[in-house]
């Protein structure tokens, strides 16, 4: 499987696309690997997270009023995590993400000490352009982005030229953003009105102490 690399300003022409592996982009580096969970031992993750993970529909602050996002999600690490104006009470991880977290750091040659999980109940659920760049993420995080169930469009794009990544993420893959990513780059799931089935996205960070 590959990824299609295209710039705004031509509209969707394809450059060269990416291959599985670590990738050179302007301003970033982008780790693809899309059986990094085989299917044979995907749906025993997904049970496991579904029995030990609780899921709620949390909330953001926007242009100073209160939205409930779309998807459900929860955090786990040993810190509170605050973003868009709401925060995240710092829980331990359920065993089945400390397994996985350790996986994904092996993969990633990177430290993580907490996970958010996306729940995306069908295509309606989406997540908008955004950067992970709060400042107890430090200044170059890596973050990676293991996928579980429907396959769904992760969109990257640069915030000063306009290009864009799209990755299609599906079940058991793993995405790595690292370098100076989360400065230059936006990301985001868009809406899928025709999709039926759900996704589980948990993405690995390190949340360093507050001073």
């Amino acid at each position: 499987m590959t990824l299609s690399f295209q710039t705004t300003k031509a509209g969707s022409l394809p450059l060269e696309p990416l291959k599985q592996g670590w990738q050179s982009l302007p301003d970033a580096r982008i780790g693809w690997w899309p059986n990094f969970i085989k299917a044979v031992e995907c749906q025993s993750l997904w049970l496991q997270i579904m029995q030990q993970v609780a899921l709620e529909q949390g909330h953001v602050i926007l242009y100073g009023k209160r939205h409930r996002i779309p998807r459900l999600q929860a955090w786990f690490g040993s810190q509170d995590y605050r973003y868009s104006g709401e925060t995240l009470k710092a829980t331990p991880l359920p065993p089945v993400l400390t397994s996985l977290l350790k996986r994904c750091e092996q993969r990633a040659e990177a430290a993580f000490n907490s996970v958010l999980v996306n729940y995306y109940r069908d295509g309606m659920d989406k997540m908008g352009w955004h950067s992970d760049d709060e400042p107890e993420l430090g200044a170059q995080p890596v973050i990676a982005s293991l996928s579980l169930g429907a396959k769904r469009d992760f969109d990257l794009k640069h915030k000063g030229t306009g290009q864009k990544l799209r990755v299609p993420v599906t079940d058991g893959s793993l995405l790595l953003m690292a370098g100076t990513c989360q400065r230059f780059w936006q990301h985001s799931v868009p809406k899928r009105a025709k999709l039926t089935q759900p996704r589980i996205n948990l993405t690995f960070r390190f949340i360093h102490s507050r001073r």
